[in-house]
């Protein structure tokens, strides 16, 4: 299959608009989005709800998105959504304001054709203009394929929380894995 086009600048890859079908999130996304979401429950990978998520019980999550500062970004095709990144604020303090946690899901029928890369590249091509210097990934340990997404592009493990999460009575670790961002140049 064919995987998104990437234009690189220096060592970081950058969804070209062109060719790679990223936008910001619309209303009109969320019911997908959260259909993406709830796809993960089931395998226990990915995220530690264990039922299903409504688009209601979602509406203020998605209305927490800021385009200019914590962006939720969608991959689709047309109207059709392939995959979701979102940069959340850490901790909400302001001495964290220039930290965000990255969260990155893809349907599986779109799984392994390079969108999670492509969003991923697209938000660390973005995070300095969005005031970003530091991204954060909490991973369940077990997840072999998350962690090698964000090893791939720089994460690199500055934790581990272990046994915090119970998942079908199994315990399970949280990895922690950062990466700092080149700041923004200044105008020559």
């Amino acid at each position: 299959m064919k995987t998104p086009a990437i234009a690189r600048i220096g060592r970081v890859g950058v969804a070209n608009p062109s060719n790679v079908p990223i936008r910001h999130a619309q209303i009109e996304d969320l019911a997908q989005i959260v259909a993406i979401y709830n796809s993960a429950i089931p395998g226990r990978m990915a995220t530690a709800d264990t039922r299903p998520v409504t688009v209601a019980s979602r509406r203020p999550w998605f209305d927490e998105f800021d385009p200019a500062r914590r962006p939720l970004w969608v991959h689709a095709t047309g109207r059709h959504v392939e995959g979701w990144l979102s940069l959340r604020s850490f901790y909400g303090r302001p001495a964290y304001a220039a930290t965000v946690e990255t969260g990155v899901y893809v349907a599986p029928a779109a799984q392994r054709r390079g969108i999670g890369q492509a969003l991923l590249e697209h938000a660390i091509a973005a995070a300095p203009a969005l005031g970003v210097r530091t991204m954060l990934a909490f991973v369940f340990a077990h997840n072999d394929a998350s962690i090698a997404l964000f090893a791939r592009h720089g994460f690199v493990p500055w934790g581990r929380l272990p046994a915090v999460a119970e998942l079908d009575g199994i315990e399970r670790d949280l990895a922690i894995l950062g990466l700092r961002v080149a700041p923004k140049a200044a105008p020559a």
